[in-house]
């Protein structure tokens, strides 16, 4: 098994996946505790489903790279969501599972309408769960998620502490003269970059369970914001790690192991959480 291990890894395909799936992971978790935190969990979700179905229009349309048309959409609809939801007839919670449901929907009858793919169920099940993308990256997508994952770690780092500020209390925040939408507004294009990055490694489905796992399992032990962060991170970029490799070795679908990985790692700290009688939020 250490010798098959090896001579994967010796291959170029597979250490891109590597780079891109730790990078991903990472990101995911420092905006996941925020996320769960202001209990705006199931916006990764929705705009999972958006990128869906930017991507499906982007394939009928044959462009070159689909990133130029999902990026811009998925990113676009974060901010819809954010500034409209609360003050719209449609409230955000609303909103969001509208727009959810609907950009699924209309992805999938645009790819069955138009679609020229002799295997159409193998494009959607990839799509949706990440089963073989991210082991089939070309040079030009590894540099640019390395590129935008960068931009995503420097931007939680810039403004962490007014992200810290808006997280556990928005209205003391705008008291002491933050301006909490443009911080919520920065939020939500980050997660909409993340959620662009991580439809090659887990598929659209799963995305909510990269974000949200790590986040999960820290709270489970520590009880600072940083603390929760950090130890995040590092158990979400490990649990890729592991996802990663089994699914090289063992041939099952990456998303899927990935996500697996987490749910035992949210098991195991659950244990270590009541073993110390210690952190029980959700």
């Amino acid at each position: 098994m250490i010798e098959t291990l090896l001579l994967y890894l010796s291959r170029p395909f597979v250490q891109y996946a590597l780079i891109v799936g730790v990078l991903i992971a990472l990101c995911s978790s420092l905006l996941g505790v925020t996320l769960v935190l202001k209990r705006f969990s199931f916006i990764g979700d929705g705009l999972s489903h958006v990128a869906f179905g930017a991507m499906a229009v982007a394939t009928v349309m044959k462009l070159g790279n689909e990133m130029l048309l999902v990026l811009p959409v998925t990113v676009l609809s974060a901010v819809l969501l954010l500034r409209t939801g609360q003050r719209a007839r449609v409230k955000g919670d609303a909103a969001l599972a509208m727009i959810s449901v609907g950009a699924l929907a209309f992805g999938y009858l645009i790819v069955n309408l138009f679609s020229t793919s002799s295997n159409l169920s193998a494009d959607v099940c990839t799509t949706l769960f990440g089963a073989t993308s991210i082991l089939t990256l070309t040079e030009r997508e590894v540099w640019m998620s390395v590129v935008l994952s960068l931009l995503v770690v420097a931007s939680f780092l810039v403004f962490y502490h007014k992200i810290f500020a808006v997280t556990f209390d928005e209205e003391f925040a705008r008291a002491t003269g933050t301006d909490a939408r443009l911080y919520n507004l920065i939020i939500a294009v980050i997660v909409a970059v993340i959620i662009v990055l991580a439809m090659n490694l887990v598929g659209s489905l799963l995305i909510s369970a990269l974000v949200i796992f790590p986040a999960l399992c820290a709270m489970r032990v520590y009880k600072s914001f940083r603390a929760v962060t950090v130890c995040a991170a590092v158990l979400s970029v490990v649990c890729a790690l592991v996802g990663l490799l089994v699914a090289i070795v063992a041939g099952t679908p990456v998303g899927s192991t990935i996500v697996a990985a987490d749910a035992l790692a949210f098991g195991i700290f659950s244990l270590i959480g009541r073993a110390k009688g210690g952190n029980a939020h959700a």
